[in-house]
C-alpha cells in the first residue's frame, strides 16, 4: 500500500503539474472556452431583474420600414430617436442609455443634434463614449464631466492597469451635455474573440468612466460607487466582484431576446399613433420603472458579437446583461488561482491513486466514468454556487493521471498479472485465477503455514496395463485422463499442484482463501469418481485398460508457498497433513475402497455431504489412529440401504460382539468393508487372532 501511494503521489503530482503549466502558459484557455460555454448555456436564465430590462432595437425591419415608409437613408436623422426618448418618458422608464455613437456632427445639421439633445434632457439619460486607440480621438476631456468625481477609491484604479484607454470619441457637444452620464460602450473579448465579461469602468486620462451598463443604473438611481483594493466594486446596496482585469463575469440569462426587446420601427410609430390621440402598436406602460437600452441588431449595421449564448448576440444586450447582473448582484468569481492549483493537484493524486488501485479493465473504465463525472459535477456545482472554477487544467490533470495510471499499471502490475496467469493458468480454474490476478498479494511469494485441504489420487493397478500398452497409447490414456480429473478438480477451486505419472496432487485453500475447502474437495473426489465410472466403458473399449480410480483426503496445517532452487520453483505445500493424504489413498486397499476421507477434513463437511464411518487406521510412519470415511452421495441424494446395516456392524465390533458383526457383515457379501470386516470377525471367533480394538494397523503405502 505504501508503495502505490507514492507512485499514486508521484504520477499524480507530475500530472497536476503538467496540467497546470498549460493551464498558466494559455494552453488550455480553448479547451476551457468549451467547457465555460456549456455551463453557461445551461445555467443560462432569467433573474428577478430581467424584465425590468427592455431593449429597444433598430433591427433590419425598422431599417427597411425607415427607408420605405419615412425616406429615411442610412444614418437616420437623429432627431428621429427624441420620439423613442418621449415614449420611454411617457411610459415610465427609469432611464434610457444609447448603444449608439453620435461622435460626429448630424449631417442633417447641427440642429438636428440639438433636437435629440433637448430629448435626453427630458429623460435620466446616457450618451456613448468610445475609448480607444484611434488617431482621430481625443487623448483629454473635452470639459468638465457630467457627473463630478463618482467613484470612491480612485487609488487602487493602478490595479488594473489594463482598463487604461488612450483616447476617446466623444458625443458632439448638443448630444453630450444634454445627457445625465457619458459612458464607455468599448470592451474586449476573451483571446477565442468570445464576450464573456464585461468591464464596469474604464479609465480614460486618469479619470474612471462607468460602462454603459452601470451608467444606466446610475442615471435612474444615483448611487454612491466605491471601488476596494480586494477587487470588490460596491454600487448602492449591490456588491460585485471583479476578476484580476477589473472585469466582471457576466453570468448570461439567455440567448438574444431574454431580455424582452422592441423594435426601434414600433416604437417611433407608437409615439406618432399617440400624439396623433389614437391607439399605439405597443402600450407605453410596459416600459413602466424600466431601464432601456437602444441599439443595432440589423447585420448591416456591424454590431453583433459572439457570446456563449449566441454567436450574433446584440452588442447593447450584453450592456443589458451587465446591468441584469449589478441589479441581481450575482456576476460570477474567479476562484483563486491557488484554490485552483490545489485543486488540480488534489484531484490528478486522487485520479491517479484510484486507477493505481484498479486491478482490471472493467475498474480502469469505472474510474474514469467517475472522475469524468466528478471534474464535470464540481465544475457545474461551483457554478451554480457563482464561483468560475477551471475545469480544463483539473480534466487535463486526471486525464494525464488516468491515462499514466493505465500505462503504468500495464508495465508493473501488468507484466505481474501475465506472470500470473502463465505461472497459474495451468494448476487452477479461472474463478481461483482471476481473484490471484485481481489479489496477487494472495499469493504467498515465500512459504506460509496454513490450513489445507489436500487431495492424492493414484490409478489401481497402473503399472499392470501400462506394462500391456505400448508408450503413445498409454500416454494417450494418461492425458485423456488427466484432462478429465483435473477439468473437475479446477472447476472446484483446486489448485493442481503436480502430476506424477497417474498421481494427481491438488489442495484448496491456497493461494486463494476458500472458507469452503473441505467441501469442496469431498464433492470433487464425488464428481471425479461419478466422471471415471461413466468414462471406464469407453476408456476399456478404446485403450483395453479398466480404469479406477483411488482418492485420500486430509485437512491440516501445512506449509505451502513456492519452494525449490533459486533459477526453478514451484508453488507447493509441504508437511506431515499432507503426507498423512497420500497414506490415505494408497489405505483404500486395505478396505477395498476408492476414496477415503480423514476426520480432519469430514468433521468440515456435515451437512453437505453423505457417507460411511470406515473406522479407525494407523498408516505407514503414524502411531496415532485416525477415524476414515467413505463419501457416497451429496446432501439430498439417497443413500444405499445397506449403509445402515454397516453402522450396526461397525458399532458392534467397536463393543467386542464378534458374533452380531459378523452375523451382519455376512448379509453384506457385495461390499469390500463389509467382507473385510467378516473375515476379521470369524478369525477373532476362532481365535486365530489375538483381541482386537478395532483399529487397523497397515503395513503397506
Amino acid at each position: 500500500m505504501r508503495r502505490k501511494l507514492l507512485q499514486a503521489c508521484t504520477l499524480g503530482l507530475i500530472a497536476g503539474a503538467i496540467a497546470l503549466a498549460a493551464w498558466y502558459t494559455q494552453g488550455l484557455r480553448g479547451l476551457e472556452a468549451i467547457f465555460w460555454d456549456k455551463r453557461v448555456g445551461l445555467f443560462a436564465k432569467p433573474s428577478t431583474c430581467t424584465d425590468k430590462i427592455k431593449v429597444i432595437l433598430l433591427d433590419q425591419a425598422s431599417l427597411d420600414w425607415g427607408a420605405s415608409e419615412q425616406g429615411w437613408s442610412w444614418p437616420w436623422p437623429r432627431q428621429v430617436y427624441a420620439p423613442i426618448v418621449d415614449f420611454c418618458k411617457r411610459g415610465g422608464a427609469k432611464s434610457i442609455a444609447f448603444d449608439v455613437l453620435f461622435t460626429e456632427p448630424s449631417v442633417y445639421g447641427v440642429e438636428d443634434d440639438q433636437l435629440l439633445g433637448a430629448a435626453l434632457a427630458r429623460l435620466p439619460s446616457v450618451a456613448a463614449v468610445f475609448l480607444g486607440k484611434q488617431a482621430d480621438q481625443q487623448s483629454t476631456w473635452p470639459g468638465p464631466g457630467p457627473y463630478g468625481d463618482w467613484l470612491d477609491g480612485n487609488p487602487h484604479l493602478n490595479k488594473f492597469s489594463a482598463l487604461a484607454e488612450p483616447g476617446a470619441a466623444f458625443p458632439v457637444p448638443e448630444i453630450a451635455t444634454n445627457a445625465t452620464w457619458l459612458a464607455n460602450v468599448k470592451d474586449v473579448p476573451d483571446r477565442d474573440a468570445i464576450f464573456r465579461r464585461a468591464s464596469l469602468f474604464r479609465v480614460f486620462d486618469g479619470v474612471p468612466m462607468p460602462s454603459l451598463g452601470l451608467a444606466a443604473y446610475l442615471a435612474a438611481d444615483p448611487a454612491a460607487c466605491s471601488l476596494r483594493r480586494d477587487g470588490w466594486f460596491t454600487v448602492g446596496p449591490h456588491r460585485l466582484p471583479l476578476d484580476s482585469e477589473g472585469r466582471c463575469i457576466l453570468r448570461f440569462r439567455g440567448p438574444t431576446g431574454t431580455h424582452t426587446s422592441l423594435r426601434a420601427a414600433a416604437v417611433i410609430h407608437s409615439e406618432t399613433q399617440l400624439q396623433e390621440g389614437s391607439a399605439p402598436e405597443i402600450d407605453p406602460a410596459t416600459l413602466k420603472d424600466c431601464y432601456i437600452f437602444v441599439g443595432f441588431s440589423a447585420p448591416g449595421l456591424k454590431d453583433l458579437r459572439p457570446t456563449p449564448v449566441g454567436r450574433d448576440y446584440p452588442g447593447v444586450e450584453i450592456h443589458a446583461t451587465l446591468l441584469d447582473n449589478i441589479l441581481a448582484s450575482d456576476p460570477l468569481r474567479d476562484v483563486p488561482a491557488l484554490l485552483t492549483a490545489i485543486g488540480t493537484l488534489l484531484l490528478a493524486w486522487l485520479a491517479a491513486l484510484a486507477i493505481i488501485m484498479s486491478r482490471n479493465a472493467r475498474q480502469n473504465v469505472i474510474v474514469f466514468f467517475v472522475f469524468t463525472l466528478l471534474v464535470t459535477g464540481l465544475g457545474l456545482a461551483t457554478y451554480a454556487l457563482g464561483w468560475w472554477w477551471p475545469m480544463a487544467p483539473a480534466a487535463v490533470g486526471c486525464a494525464i493521471a488516468l491515462v499514466g495510471g493505465v500505462v503504468w499499471n500495464y508495465a508493473t502490475e501488468g507484466r505481474q498479472k501475465r506472470f500470473i496467469k502463465s505461472a497459474f493458468n495451468q494448476y487452477v480454474g479461472p474463478t481461483v485465477l482471476d481473484e490471484l490476478v485481481a489479489h496477487p498479494e494472495k499469493l504467498s511469494l515465500g512459504g506460509e503455514k496454513r490450513e489445507l485441504t489436500m487431495f492424492f489420487s493414484d490409478l489401481e493397478k497402473f503399472s499392470s496395463f501400462s506394462e500391456k500398452l505400448d508408450p503413445p497409447r498409454l500416454i494417450e490414456l494418461l492425458n485423456v485422463y488427466l484432462t478429465e480429473m483435473g477439468a473437475i478438480l479446477k472447476d472446484e477451486g483446486a489448485y493442481l499442484d503436480k502430476f506424477v505419472g497417474d498421481a494427481i496432487v491438488a489442495f484448496w485453500n491456497a493461494p486463494v482463501l476458500q472458507a469452503d475447502h473441505a467441501v469442496r474437495a469431498v464433492r470433487a473426489a464425488l464428481r471425479c469418481q461419478r466422471r471415471s465410472i461413466e468414462k471406464r466403458p469407453e476408456w476399456e473399449q478404446q485403450f483395453g485398460a479398466v480404469v479406477r480410480t483411488r482418492i485420500g483426503i486430509n485437512t491440516g496445517e501445512v506449509v505451502v508457498g513456492n519452494m525449490g532452487s533459486a533459477d526453478k520453483f514451484n508453488y507447493t505445500m509441504l508437511g506431515d497433513a499432507a503426507n498423512a493424504a497420500s497414506r490415505l489413498e494408497g489405505a483404500n486397499k486395505g478396505f477395498g475402497t476408492y476414496t477415503m476421507v480423514a476426520e480432519a477434513t469430514w468433521k468440515h463437511v456435515t451437512g453437505a455431504v453423505q457417507g460411511r464411518e470406515l473406522g479407525s487406521i494407523t498408516v505407514v510412519g503414524r502411531k496415532q489412529p485416525v477415524r476414515v470415511y467413505e463419501p457416497l452421495a451429496l446432501a439430498g441424494e439417497p443413500l444405499p440401504a445397506w449403509v445402515a446395516d454397516f453402522e450396526a456392524g461397525l458399532a458392534a465390533c467397536r463393543a467386542r460382539q464378534w458374533q452380531p458383526a459378523l452375523g451382519i457383515f455376512e448379509r453384506l457379501p457385495d461390499d469390500p468393508p463389509s467382507r473385510i470386516y467378516a473375515k476379521r470377525c470369524h478369525d477373532l471367533l476362532a481365535a486365530r487372532l489375538p483381541d482386537w480394538d478395532s483399529t487397523w494397523n497397515l503395513t503397506e503405502k
